[in-house]
């Protein structure tokens, strides 16, 4: 048996030590250690039936994948699901998370596949209500209302599903450790376990986390590092729309994104996303649109600007969309390299529909924006922004840039404002009026009153 021993685990990076200490040396954190019952480390059998294995004698094929019937959530995992594989999904509480399992689970249902569903916050009447509101059959789907996961290997002889759902990982538990659910030690350990499940059935299991304050998943960092795939569900919940991006794929492209809708029926899955994040088109002061591509698809956005006299204090700089540190480095250049006299003027930014954008090609299109709220008058009206503003003020090629034209072919756009490194040779022969820009000076020309139209 092994020896019991207390520990004391952070409770931000999973760091242990044998004594308490204030400050964490794995993440700095102050007064993060708490106490835990650990059983010691496992001893491994000297016996094993697996062997060592050249690559070049493994059979090259395709992973096995099976669709979980909604598209959007295929397109995150990379294609769909891949048995044996550990999928983290976390979300803020309310934003649809259990939803989007219970009807995933309905879709594999139909399809003829079992469905284990393991929930820990909920009462198997419970269940039954919200499958019943989102219209689920419950063919093949087994509902389990039992947090001790030691269990978990009899009910999977037992039902012999094809994809086990827990839900979630934060309430389920393992008797063998002392602490309480949701734990650094019972999530590492309940982690473990379930990886191990599914590697060794070859089935799927998707794991519900919730998420801080921040909007980063609980617990430590190794629960993220033990799963195959992280995605996580943003959105808002004044706002109909919800966004899956994944920031970790074993199977797949990372920065992968779908959208889905909130209706009362359940969480319905949006063929074009760009037509969600339009709307002006671009045609006021202060509204550009730009051509983000998240994972393997281009979406068309629109942003938002407002330049103010600052009333009092520091001039305030707020982002809705994109990190206030960008903003700030936008609204340097543009005073900087630009002309425009920022130091007492308040900036907001707004991006349309709850996107948040990382691409440094929408780079160009939030600093016109800005300059465009600056002057009070439109820029490049029924036109799409791409572009990677440097700090010099200099405009920077950047990739996929056909896709991003036909993507603005395609929503009705017929102008397009690109850097001029672009090579022409990308664009195909468009049907697309394109306007290349150097240097940030030249693409403020493009404001109305601002120097003139474009030439």
């Amino acid at each position: 048996m092994a020896k019991i021993r207390t520990l004391y685990f952070c409770s931000e990076c999973g760091y242990h030590s044998p004594k308490w200490i204030g400050r964490c040396p794995g993440c700095d954190s102050w007064n993060t250690l708490v106490e835990e019952i650990s059983e010691g480390h496992r001893k491994f059998s000297p016996e094993s039936e697996k062997k060592a294995r050249i690559l070049t004698e493994l059979i090259t094929e395709d992973l096995p994948r099976f669709s979980s019937g909604n598209s959007e959530l295929d397109r995150v995992l990379g294609g769909g699901i891949v048995p044996g594989s550990l999928i983290l999904l976390g979300g803020d509480p309310g934003i649809g998370k259990s939803t989007l399992l219970l009807q995933t689970a309905d879709s594999l249902g139909r399809q003829g596949r079992r469905v284990l569903y393991l929930s820990g916050e909920e009462s198997p009447r419970q269940v039954k209500l919200r499958a019943e509101r989102l219209g689920a059959q419950g063919t093949n789907i087994y509902i389990l209302n039992e947090a001790d996961l030691s269990f978990l290997p009899n009910f999977l002889e037992e039902v012999r599903p094809d994809v086990v759902m827990v839900d979630s990982i934060q309430t389920v538990h393992v008797p063998e450790i002392g602490s309480i659910p949701g734990s650094v030690a019972q999530l590492r350990e309940c982690a473990g376990r379930l990886l191990e499940l599914a590697k060794t059935s070859d089935r799927p299991f998707f794991l519900i986390g919730h998420v801080t304050k921040d909007g980063s998943l609980a617990g430590p960092k190794i629960l993220e590092h033990m799963v195959d795939t992280v995605i996580y569900f943003e959105g808002d919940n004044n706002n109909y729309y919800r966004v899956l991006r994944t920031v970790k794929n074993r199977f797949g492209p990372a920065n992968e994104i779908g959208i889905l809708e909130m209706s009362g029926t359940g969480l319905i899955e949006v063929d074009n996303p760009s037509r969600i994040f339009l709307e002006h088109r671009g045609s006021l002061p202060g509204l550009t649109v730009v051509a983000s591509f998240e994972g393997t698809r281009p979406i068309l956005v629109e942003v938002e600007a407002l330049v103010v006299t600052a009333s009092i204090g520091y001039p305030r700089r707020m982002a809705s969309g994109i990190e206030g540190n960008r903003l700030a480095l936008l609204a340097a250049v543009l005073e900087k390299r630009g002309g425009l006299a920022l130091g007492n003027k308040d900036i907001y930014i707004k991006v349309a529909g709850g996107a948040n954008l990382k691409d440094p090609a929408t780079d160009l299109g939030v600093a016109l924006a800005i300059a465009s709220s600056y002057y009070e008058h439109p820029v490049l009206p029924g036109g799409v922004i791409v572009g990677e503003l440097g700090l010099s003020g200099e405009i920077r090629s950047v990739p996929f840039i056909n896709q991003r034209l036909k993507e603005a072919l395609k929503m009705g756009f017929s102008r397009a404002l690109i850097p001029k490194e672009i090579r022409k040779e990308d664009l195909n022969d468009m049907d697309l009026s394109v306007f290349a820009v150097e240097t940030l000076g030249e693409a403020l020309r493009y404001i109305d009153g601002n120097g003139g139209m474009e030439t």
